[in-house]
């Protein structure tokens, strides 16, 4: 899983559909010592910012999407992404078990997040994030675009 993965949301009816990528959120990136960058945004072209996502409890995130899939919205995050910026990795890699079976997920430090990840092929990951105390969950995918740099 080492390296820079694309993300792209999957419509399921969950609050979040829409708001990452209106956001413009890039994907994730897997470090070899199994740490990751949780949330990877496009902040100018060919530029990736890291954000931390203890900025933005989950459970606000959740209740202010409606703004989030919107250019205000978008505006704003734009605005407070530099403040947001990571300072070093977000989440770590752990093998969990999900419906009776062992895979990848990706535990966020801050947060009560877990994504979970099964391989669809050697360069695509179907993603689910899963937040504790909420039954909705958030159905995305990641293709790998290149080696880590």
């Amino acid at each position: 899983m080492v390296g820079l993965w694309r993300g792209a949301g999957i419509p399921s009816g969950h609050p979040l559909d829409g708001v990452l990528e209106n956001l413009r959120w890039f994907g994730k990136r897997f470090h070899p010592d199994m740490r990751a960058d949780a949330l990877l945004f496009q902040w100018r072209p060919g530029r990736l910012v890291a954000i931390d996502p203890r900025f933005v409890p989950i459970t606000l995130a959740i209740r202010l999407s409606s703004l989030g899939r919107t250019a205000f919205g978008r505006g704003l995050f734009s605005y407070f992404q530099k403040a947001f910026r990571a300072q070093g990795t977000t989440a770590a890699l752990d093998i969990r078990t999900l419906d009776q079976i062992a895979s990848a997920a990706m535990v966020y430090n801050e947060q009560p997040i877990v994504d979970h990840f099964r391989r669809v092929s050697d360069d695509t990951l179907a993603g689910m994030m899963c937040v504790r105390g909420d039954e909705r969950r958030f159905f995305f995918k990641l293709t790998k675009i290149g080696a880590q740099s």
